[in-house]
């Protein structure tokens, strides 16, 4: 099936490493323009060389998204090197899991603040778009109970009311808006091979979870996203599709 992301031009937080890698990897291999941030500049520019090669353009910029006048200025900036804007993925995360006040602060400003943020600023040019899609990034923590239920969850679970909410007010306008929630995904300098290295046994505990015996890898979410960004997708709309290869165990009307 021809996802129709060729020509598109796309906005991806956090593309530097895992998850947002692979869905800039993933969109530019699809045809799709793509310009991604992180709040490390030598990991950007990495990325962005590493990246190349792949017949569209790909572009990196050190953005903490946290700050709003900065991301209006890279969405400003984005659309006019490419054009306008067709596509927005929202994944940055502060990954702030332990339930202190610092992380309900962080997971607030970057998490979910980050998102509004992007949204704001790339809705004018969303507007103007044939194929408009916002994408945020969830995570199963957002929908069942588990051992990142303090902030990190919370601020989850607040994406998906927040893009649902996303997609009734903006379907007269054509612009679609969905999130997807993962399930534990592993990969190199990630989360879970942290807890594997450090917290052996809860990382046993998490893989015997899963019925499928392992872990999700990065370009399995990535094609989720990239199929719920692309006209493909055309209908829908205000879904949260969950890729955690059985692990929640929750109904999800």
């Amino acid at each position: 099936m021809d996802l129709g992301l060729k020509g598109l031009r796309a906005l991806v937080t956090g593309g530097t490493r895992g998850i947002g890698r692979a869905i800039v990897e993933t969109l530019a291999d699809e045809g799709s323009s793509v310009a991604f941030c992180a709040r490390t500049a030598a990991d950007v520019d990495r990325a962005a060389g590493e990246m190349t090669g792949r017949g569209v353009t790909v572009t990196g910029r050190c953005v903490d998204v946290s700050d709003a006048d900065g991301v209006r200025q890279w969405v400003a900036d984005t659309a006019a090197e490419l054009g306008g804007l067709d596509i927005v993925v929202a994944n940055v995360s502060a990954l702030a899991i332990p339930d202190e006040e610092a992380n309900w602060r962080a997971s607030f400003d970057v998490d979910l603040m980050g998102t509004v943020h992007l949204v704001n600023a790339a809705l004018p040019h969303l507007e103007r778009s044939e194929a408009p899609s916002i994408v945020t990034i969830s995570s199963v923590s957002g929908r069942e109970i588990d051992f990142a239920s303090g902030p990190y969850g919370t601020m989850k679970a607040a994406l998906i009311h927040y893009t649902q909410g996303l997609a009734y007010q903006l379907a007269a306008k054509g612009i679609r808006a969905n999130s997807l929630s993962p399930g534990n995904t592993y990969f190199d300098g990630g989360v879970w091979q942290n807890i594997e290295q450090n917290n052996p046994s809860l990382f046993a505990a998490a893989l015997a979870l899963n019925p499928t015996g392992r872990m999700a890898r990065p370009e399995e979410i990535a094609r989720g996203v990239a199929f719920l960004a692309s006209p493909a997708a055309s209908f829908v709309t205000g879904a949260n599709l969950v890729v955690d290869g059985a692990l929640t165990r929750g109904v999800q009307f």
